[in-house]
């Protein structure tokens, strides 16, 4: 087991963290101590046991904020993939369709017997 070395506040702590656990204990650690920052900046001393109660509030509020916004996109989410949105996709009539592709034809037509002439021409 290793050991982790971190400061909250003004004080410093030594705690045992399982194998391959110690960076995710020094960064708790670290968001635990910025919290712990803030209330020393705004309130000026306070006691130990004080600054851990309020700072680990403060990170509380925030998780159960951040919950509350992930239950939300969750349901979002959930709503959309049951009820996706209707993309309408527009139907082109038969007649239009039809007169589209004899115009298409005759562009065809006309562009071979331009390089019918260009080559007669070229000839």
């Amino acid at each position: 087991m290793a050991e982790v070395e971190f400061t909250i506040g003004h004080k410093e702590y030594r705690v045992g963290a399982a194998d391959g656990e110690e960076r995710l204990l020094a960064r708790a650690a670290q968001i635990l101590d910025g919290e712990a920052r803030q209330i020393l900046e705004q309130a000026g001393r306070v006691p130990e046991p004080r600054l851990l109660l309020l700072a680990g509030l403060m990170l509380a509020d925030r998780f159960a904020t951040l919950e509350e916004r992930a239950e939300k996109a969750e349901r979002h989410v959930t709503r959309l993939q049951q009820n996706p949105p209707r993309v309408e996709v527009p139907v082109i009539p038969a007649d239009l369709r039809e007169a589209m592709a004899e115009l298409a034809a005759r562009a065809e037509s006309l562009a071979d017997r331009l390089e019918e002439q260009r080559r007669g021409e070229a000839e």
